[in-house]
């Protein structure tokens, strides 16, 4: 009788191996679309794979020339930030081969699965979020978010 008790104990502290591995798939999902929009943001701030004019046309194109830049600036932090949310994703494939996947690093309740579904990489439930955003000074300052 104590058996089925903790099993049910269990159940509720983390997930099952069959929800794990549903996780798991909508992980895997959104990683390889990750690494293609990476792919695109990579080949459009750098000039290796170009085979048009820009060799070819006039220098005195100011205005033209400081927007491509402005432009290459702008996709290296999009690409900066998508090697961020890369990085996130692995980490909770690593958390689910863990078996610690979508346990809440604050509250250590369960993540609920609609929230997992939709931010797969979160490690923080609602409930703990709300509380971070409320002492924003508590928080480490993130320079690429502001």
């Amino acid at each position: 009788m104590k058996k089925a008790t903790g099993t049910t104990q269990q159940e509720k502290n983390r997930y099952s191996d069959e929800e794990l591995e549903e996780f798991k798939q909508i992980i895997l999902k959104k990683l390889d679309k990750a690494h293609n929009d990476l792919k695109l943001l990579t080949e459009s701030y750098t000039t290796g794979n170009e085979h048009d004019t820009n060799d070819t046309s006039p220098t005195f194109k100011v205005l033209e020339e400081g927007y491509q830049v402005f432009s290459k600036e702008e996709n290296s932090k999009f690409a900066a930030r998508q090697e961020k949310f890369i990085k996130s994703l692995e980490n909770a494939l690593i958390r689910i081969e863990n078996k610690t996947y979508g346990i809440c690093r604050v509250t250590g309740k369960l993540i609920p699965k609609d929230r997992l579904r939709i931010v797969p990489h979160a490690t923080l439930s609602i409930e703990a979020k709300r509380v971070q955003m409320a002492a924003p000074a508590a928080r480490p300052v993130d320079p690429d978010l502001e």
